[in-house]
């Protein structure tokens, strides 16, 4: 495979899951996009917020190209996990707008290295800290699915709304009773193997 057919690959897998992690945003009030759903309060606004601070990061810093962005969340002194939710005057548009921001920021260094150009990733230990352009954008393509997966789930929880893309779910089928007799033979096989694990008396 030439360089220029593997950047291609890499940059289709990426904007894959960015457009799926936007896409969990859609239709949805400001609350909810920003409520935590989770005991440790993962929310969606807050994942983009997460991920565009990563993309500048693994393709900005990390290859000596600083986006200019001001990312005071992730100062030494801010507050922990404060790049995993939304401030108040966070507005949707502001983190949307800085998440294609990044985008374009990591696309243009793809663009500009070659696949095998060296990077030093300042928040890993030292010693295991060196990687190439194509490791960097293999582990940023593995984040944002991570936390696209994430999205998955929580927007699941706000509305139920649920699937892989927009206009292609690739869910087993759209009928609530189906899903709720599935639900159903889970919990029932979830019990039934909890019972068969149990130790006798």
């Amino acid at each position: 495979m030439t360089a220029p057919d593997a950047k291609a690959d890499l940059r289709l897998y990426l904007q894959n899951a960015r457009d799926a992690l936007l896409w969990k945003l859609e239709g949805l009030s400001e609350y909810d996009i920003r409520r935590p759903l989770t005991p440790t309060g993962t929310n969606l606004l807050g994942l983009v917020k997460h991920v565009a601070g990563v993309e500048l990061g693994y393709l900005g810093e990390v290859f000596g190209r600083p986006s200019g962005e001001p990312l005071p969340w992730l100062e030494e002194d801010a507050e922990p996990n404060a790049d995993m939710w939304a401030t108040a005057d966070e507005s949707r548009e502001f983190v949307v707008e800085l998440y294609h921001r990044a985008w374009a920021h990591s696309d243009a260094t793809i663009d500009a290295l070659d696949l095998d150009t060296p990077g030093k990733v300042p928040w890993w230990p030292e010693g295991r800290n060196e990687v190439t352009l194509h490791r960097a954008v293999v582990n940023l393509i593995g984040e944002t699915h991570r936390h696209a997966g994430h999205a998955d789930i929580v927007r699941e929880l706000v509305d139920g709304d649920v699937g892989l893309r927009q206009g292609g779910d690739n869910m087993a089928s759209h009928d609530p009773a189906w899903w709720e007799d599935y639900r159903s033979r889970l919990e029932r096989a979830a019990r039934d193997a909890d019972r068969e694990t149990a130790p006798r008396s």
